[in-house]
């Protein structure tokens, strides 16, 4: 019954500082041209996609439509130790060493702005707090709604939109403090999360499960045959999608490919980045919300059954602030202890049933 488990949802306004916007005058360099030049062949005016405006969606729905069990607040910022776990240290200094500048830190549009540094060390810090909150049993489960995302940030470089890798540093947090042996990640964002394959690559004891939008969509990584390497080989699963992929192939991949995975792997904590971009109003794949709380159910399921229920999210992508929001809300109403779908069916089935049991009777003589 939604109110029955206990949520902790990790949130701070100064997140909304990174605000990269394109008028801005940008630190000159090589790739502030490369940018320009790619701008300016665009045929309308660009902005920037990953905006203030996502966060205050979410929180605004959050808020006109409170969901009960849910209790709200703000974790530290991240340490230089702590992000250090994930980045080199010459990554970190270059980082910092932006703070109150503008800058265009890669090609793919990715920049910070005055106020970038400090929201970026907060959305590490909220994801390590969901974490602690978790493993320390004050809540069942966590949602650090964030940003800037992370899944894209290697150790050495920001792409995508994402500066730090906030679940990769969470994970690595969990490891070094918290005693955490075997952690599974889950990414169901519909770029491939290549930051934090990159990270675990080698690692046995992080287990990373990515579904995506297959190449060549971006990053373009996340091959089927990508499946770590070293020590981890084995520990690294992708599953890339066609474009279309909704519902049902989203709980296929999960049920025989992930859940087996799990219990053979038995994690402590459970983590998920969690992207709202697979769903069909966005920019790729066919996801519903129906979809997002039958994942739900399932990484809550795989919690609950192998860590005592230690179930953590992070926020990664999410473009269109309806469905975002709406995703957000979805998920945590299950996380909550509200039921998930019976059973998915083909999208569109449910409004032509509609459709025919409104119409039935103009063809009868009853």
């Amino acid at each position: 019954m939604l109110g029955d488990r206990s949520v902790t949802v990790f949130y701070d306004e100064v997140m909304l500082g990174h605000n990269p916007e394109v008028d801005l005058p940008f630190l000159p360099s090589r790739v502030e041209k490369r940018v320009r030049n790619i701008l300016k062949e665009l045929d309308f005016k660009w902005s920037y996609p990953e905006h203030p405006g996502r966060l205050s969606a979410i929180k605004e729905l959050l808020d006109d439509e409170p969901i009960p069990g849910l209790q709200f607040r703000a974790g530290p910022h991240a340490s230089y130790d702590q992000l250090g776990r994930v980045h080199t240290t010459a990554y970190l200094d270059h980082i910092f060493s932006l703070e109150g500048k503008p800058a265009w830190l890669d090609s793919d549009t990715t920049a910070v702005s005055p106020n970038s540094i400090k929201a970026a060390t907060s959305a590490a810090g909220n994801a390590i707090a969901a974490v602690e909150c978790v493993v320390k049993g004050e809540s069942q489960s966590a949602f650090a709604i964030v940003r800037p995302p992370g899944h894209h940030a290697d150790p050495v470089r920001a792409r995508g939109f994402c500066l730090f890798n906030n679940v990769a540093v969470a994970a690595a947090h969990a490891q070094a403090k918290l005693g955490c042996e075997r952690i599974l990640i889950v990414d169901w964002d519909a770029h491939h999360g290549n930051g934090t394959q990159d990270i675990f690559w080698a690692d046995p004891d992080v287990l990373f499960f990515d579904t995506h939008c297959a190449a060549p969509f971006y990053p373009g990584s996340g091959d089927l045959y990508e499946i770590g390497g070293g020590l981890g080989e084995g520990y690294n699963i992708n599953v890339p999608l066609p474009e279309d992929a909704g519902d049902i192939a989203f709980e296929k991949a999960f049920r025989e490919i992930l859940v087996p995975a799990a219990d053979h792997f038995k994690p402590d904590l459970v983590l998920i980045s969690a992207g709202f971009d697979p769903h069909r109003n966005d920019m790729a794949l066919n996801l519903t919300y129906d979809g997002f709380a039958m994942l739900t159910s399932i990484v809550q399921e795989i919690a609950d059954k192998h860590c005592e229920g230690r179930l953590a999210f992070v926020l990664e992508g999410g473009y269109n602030l309806k469905s975002l929001s709406r995703g957000v809300h979805t998920v945590l109403q299950i996380l909550a202890g509200g039921e998930p779908p019976e059973q998915l069916v083909e999208c569109g089935l449910r409004e032509v049933d509609e459709a025919a049991e409104f119409h039935r009777d103009a063809f009868t003589d009853d």
